[in-house]
């Protein structure tokens, strides 16, 4: 009975000191992936207003990208960035690189008009708090497939400085002679021959101009656009069915 009894004690004792062992390895082994997941996901330094525009410029200038893919589920968007707008540019290089967009989606729509993206509640990585200085160029108008970067109004930014990360892509519709005056008249602005052909013929946002930065085109995917706008959403104009998007540069 005696040695049945150390036996026992002995199996137990084995078993007790095989599962801590096995727990141990276990926790070191999960450990390792969570140390080499961190090594291997790319950080974002966060930014500031008062180092934004240094850090954007040495960006750009080290990473001179130009064209992008938004991928969804309905497509893909081909844009090109524009270097003369060059902090907007490098600033959305900058976030695509990190992996930033991975985590964004179309969160607003607004069919005859644009799609506005870049944002998530399910986001985990963090930018900093930042504004980019506004880079409006009159040749840059808000026609369709123009692609600008969102921001909060005059009241609260007169400067008209833009997002750090949500953006929007126009999709707009046709515009008549009038209508183009009267944007001209609201704001100071004179269209070119070409840009007044474009409005009536192809369409935009005219409202826009001289209010948002635009730093990009479409080249590619319009009717992805299109689709997208046209989402069944709710009364905040938000997709019943998320639409995520992947960004990368090409």
């Amino acid at each position: 009975m005696t040695k049945q009894v150390s036996r026992l004690s002995l199996l137990f004792i084995v078993a007790v000191l095989f599962t801590l062992s096995f727990q141990a390895c276990q926790q070191k082994e999960n450990q390792d992936e969570q140390t080499a997941k961190e090594a291997t996901e790319p950080k974002l330094e966060p930014l500031t207003n008062e180092n934004v525009t240094e850090t954007l410029t040495s960006y750009g200038q080290e990473n001179p990208d130009s064209i992008v893919i938004i991928s969804t589920r309905h497509g893909n968007i081909k844009v090109r960035l524009f270097k003369d707008t060059p902090l907007h540019r490098a600033n959305f290089v900058r976030l695509t690189k990190s992996g930033f967009y991975k985590q964004g989606e179309f969160y607003r729509v607004l069919e005859d008009f644009m799609i506005q993206g870049g944002d998530s509640d399910s986001r985990t990585m963090e930018l900093g708090s930042y504004r980019i200085p506004q880079e409006i160029r009159p040749q840059y108008f808000h026609k369709r497939g123009a692609v600008g970067m969102a921001r909060y109004g005059d009241e609260r930014n007169p400067e008209k400085e833009s997002s750090a990360h949500n953006f929007y892509i126009v999709q707009g519709k046709i515009r008549t002679e009038e209508e183009l005056r009267a944007y001209e008249a609201q704001h100071g602005i004179t269209y070119t021959p070409e840009q007044r052909e474009i409005y009536k013929t192809i369409g935009g946002a005219p409202n826009l101009d001289s209010e948002f930065t635009v730093f990009g085109e479409v080249i590619e995917g319009e009717e992805v656009i299109d689709k997208i706008a046209s989402e069944p959403v709710d009364g905040q104009k938000w997709p019943k069915n998320i639409v995520p998007h992947q960004i990368r540069v090409e």
